[in-house]
């Protein structure tokens, strides 16, 4: 089973209150335990036999809804700090981005964009190990959208709780917020990790 991770580390990070904080490590551990719920679930069905009916496919389904919900969640807060520092300009992610995307600038325009953009979802910064490549990606649903066999690297999450307490309609400010607490070792240790 999976259990919820602790972020109170997070508390006290400049741009976003505890309120909004704690509700929002309320929704995801909501994830978590969706998740276990829906595994225990589909466990029981399997064992009565009940795999190709109507129950079991849409329990199925909504599975890679509660567990994505999870690990997005996961990777925004854990790509989050309180002690922010800009990227490293030496790093292998700036090398990178600077390479794919014409300058750092040019990249986190386009991020900040696409986050901007009508609409509940995630940004996600992609790699693509096949062809060496980063791509700033819309996920519009945790469970459609995504790029097979791509890693995260960067997540933003762009769903009305990340910001509204904080924020209110004013997304752009909390993507400016979001920005302002990238954790740029553990992105760049993603991207690392990846291109071995």
């Amino acid at each position: 089973m999976y259990k919820p991770k602790n972020y109170e580390q997070l508390i006290g990070i400049k741009g976003f209150s505890e309120q909004l904080l704690r509700n929002h490590f309320t929704l995801y551990q909501g994830y978590v335990n969706n998740t276990n719920k829906l595994l225990e679930v589909m466990k029981n069905l399997i064992m009565e036999g009940k795999i190709g009916t109507p129950e079991y496919a849409e329990v199925k389904r909504r599975f890679g809804w509660e567990f994505n919900g999870m690990k997005l969640h996961e990777y925004y807060f854990e790509n989050m700090t309180k002690e922010f520092k800009e990227i490293d300009k030496n790093s292998k992610m700036y090398l990178k981005i600077v390479e794919d995307f014409g300058s750092y600038e040019n990249w986190e325009k386009e991020f900040k964009g696409i986050g901007a953009m009508r609409g509940i979802g995630w940004v996600i910064l992609y790699y693509d190990k096949s062809a060496n490549k980063l791509l700033n990606v819309w996920i519009n649903e945790h469970d459609v959208g995504h790029l097979a066999g791509l890693t995260p690297i960067l997540v933003m999450d762009v769903f009305e709780h990340a910001y509204m307490i904080d924020y209110g309609l004013r997304k752009i400010d909390y993507i400016e917020a979001f920005f302002k607490s990238i954790n740029w070792i553990e992105v760049n240790r993603r991207f690392e990790e990846a291109i071995k």
